[in-house]
This record gives C-alpha cells, sequence and structure tokens, in this order.
C-alpha cells in the first residue's frame, strides 16, 4: 500500500491562488487508473480564508485535517516573512513525528524551517529567497538551483511550476512513473524533470527558428532512445554546432544533452518495466543499453534498486511474479 492516499494541504492568510490550484490539480481529481486520494485544504481555522489575489477561499477543514493526513503540503503564501502561527508549527511537527510526508514548495518551505523540520537537511525555495532561507535558517543547506529537494519524509520544491514537479515525483516515488505519467499527460505538463534541473532556465518555451528545430530533435530522441545519441548526432540533426548545440540545450532546458537522455532512457525503462513482461535484458536493448547489467548499474545508481526490485515495486502481473522465481 503507497504510503499516502490521505492528503491536506494548509492554507495560510493570503495563500497563492496557483498553488492551491496546482495542488488540486494533482490530487483532487487525478485521471482514471489512480486512486481517489482523499483531498482536502485546511486552515488555521474553517471559513473563509483571504488569497493573494483577494479573492477570498472557502476552506471548510482546520488544523485538525493535518492530524489524520498521510501527505501534508505547505502551500506558498504572500506574508511568509511572518512565520506562522505556533499552533501550525506544532501540527507540522506532529505530523512528521507520526510518520506523514511533509512537504512544500515556494516560499511555504519557510513555514517547514520555522518548524525545524528542515534542521540538517537540503532544502529548496524560490530563487529569488534562497539566500533568505539561508540567512533566517543557518542549519538548512539550501539547494538554491534545485527544481526539488527529496528528504524522505521531508521534501521542498521551487517556485511556481515547480510545485508540479515536487507533486509527479511524489506519485512517481510512490505510484511509479506510469501513475506520474498519466497526471502529466492530463494535465499537459512535461512527464518528469530532475530535482537537481536548475530552476532558472532562460527560454523554458523556444520561440525562434532554432529552437524549434531543437524541439523537432528532442522529439525524435524520444522516438530514437535504443540508439546511441551522441551529441555530434542531436547536434547534426538540429543543423548547429556542437557547441552552439550544447549550449542551446542548457539554455532551453536546464540540463545538458547528456543528462536529459539518461534521464529519458531511464524515464522510458521505469514505463517498461511498470507496464510490460518485456525482460528486463530486452527493455534494456529499447532504451538503448547495450547490456541488462549496463541498465542494473544506471538503474541503482538514479533509483537506488535494480530494475527487477522497481518491477516487483510497482506491478503484480502473473508474468512479473514468473520473473522473480526465475531471479
Amino acid at each position: 500500500m503507497p504510503p499516502f492516499l490521505d492528503v491536506a494541504a494548509y492554507a495560510p492568510p493570503r495563500v497563492g491562488m496557483l498553488a492551491v490550484g496546482l495542488v488540486s490539480e494533482v490530487f483532487a481529481a487525478p485521471p482514471a487508473g489512480l486512486p481517489r486520494f482523499d483531498f482536502a485544504l485546511c486552515a488555521d481555522r474553517p471559513g473563509q480564508v483571504p488569497t493573494d489575489l483577494g479573492v477570498p477561499l472557502a476552506v471548510t477543514h482546520g488544523l485538525d485535517r493535518i492530524a489524520s493526513a498521510d501527505l501534508v503540503l505547505v502551500l506558498p503564501w504572500a506574508d511568509f516573512r511572518t512565520p506562522p502561527p505556533a499552533p501550525v508549527l506544532d501540527a507540522l511537527r506532529a505530523a512528521h513525528a507520526r510518520g506523514a510526508v511533509v512537504g512544500s514548495h515556494c516560499v511555504g518551505s519557510f513555514a517547514l524551517a520555522a518548524a525545524g523540520l528542515l534542521d540538517g537537511l537540503r532544502a529548496t525555495t524560490h530563487w529569488r529567497f534562497a539566500d533568505l532561507l539561508a540567512q533566517r535558517h543557518p542549519s538548512v543547506t539550501v539547494e538554491r538551483d534545485a527544481l526539488y529537494v527529496d528528504e524522505g519524509r521531508i521534501l521542498t520544491g521551487a517556485g511556481a511550476s515547480a510545485g508540479f514537479d515536487l507533486c509527479l515525483h511524489l506519485l512517481r516515488r510512490e505510484y511509479g512513473a506510469a501513475a506520474a505519467n498519466a497526471v502529466a499527460r492530463d494535465l499537459v505538463l512535461p512527464p518528469h524533470r530532475d530535482g537537481g534541473q536548475a530552476q532558472f532556465v532562460t527560454a523554458p518555451v523556444p520561440e525562434d527558428c532554432e529552437d524549434e528545430r531543437l524541439g523537432a530533435v528532442l522529439a525524435w530522441a524520444r522516438e530514437n532512445l535504443h540508439e546511441p545519441l551522441p551529441v555530434a548526432e542531436l547536434a547534426r540533426r538540429a543543423l548547429m554546432s556542437r557547441r552552439s548545440f550544447a549550449r542551446r540545450f542548457t539554455a532551453a532546458t536546464g540540463t545538458t544533452p547528456h543528462a536529459w537522455v539518461l534521464g529519458q532512457r531511464l524515464g522510458r525503462a521505469e514505463e517498461l518495466l511498470e507496464t510490460t513482461d518485456l525482460r528486463v535484458e530486452e527493455i534494456a536493448r529499447l532504451v538503448g543499453y547495450g547490456s541488462a547489467a549496463v541498465l542494473r548499474e544506471q538503474f541503482v545508481r538514479r533509483r537506488g534498486v535494480p530494475p527487477r526490485t522497481y518491477r516487483r515495486t510497482f506491478t503484480r502481473t502473473d508474468e512479473v511474479a514468473a520473473e522473480a522465481r526465475r531471479d
């Protein structure tokens, strides 16, 4: 059983409406095939909560909702420079102490830091306020450029749309790549961005002629993961020099071509492990690795478990059980 089904999102006064919509889209109405999360917004007390847009938000649950949740998310709010009231901090500490997963994105990280939950851990926030978080909470290692940071039962994300990345990462971590990708498709979002990817991307939506070619090359690469995909070949298809291609690629995606290809290979391997009964050797070939041993090495290094363990975690088919017995 995945560790969270009961999800509570705390909405402080002057909560960000974007954040409210974000977590609601992911957990209040997931697409078919995913569990029905018991999702609720909660506040200091039930009633009308002011938002950053001035539009009041009707919230029917108080802090007692945090006491029962498996996953507690702290939403960003406009007055984050002032710590939340003591009862809120106590509720967050109690949730973490009883084993709930606690997360935040954007300046919601300031609430977790004020509760002492980030002491001795790595964390991130919106890049504009990373220095302020580090100054106020020197015991926290602030990852200024990360999209999200996973410290097990404590997770923090960067600003704005990185909240989607954090939520999709949680779904991927607990329910598998197919579940996270289903939500991403439903929301018309990229299926996976590594937490270490840079927050600040100079051209997140390519617009000019060369970037359009770059987008076409990336689409081609996704369809040809079984090929070697060296940078020189990608640059040739983009009609750029290798040096120009690498520079434009990083500007447009926030990561290097090598890291991007590696992420695509592993993501596709995850989906195939979850949704097919193909042998690991065949999956390795389809995603561009020379052998199952190479795939296993990369999988353990990046995901922490070997492919067959991952498959047993996220699938329960007769074919998988048979493969497990063969192991």
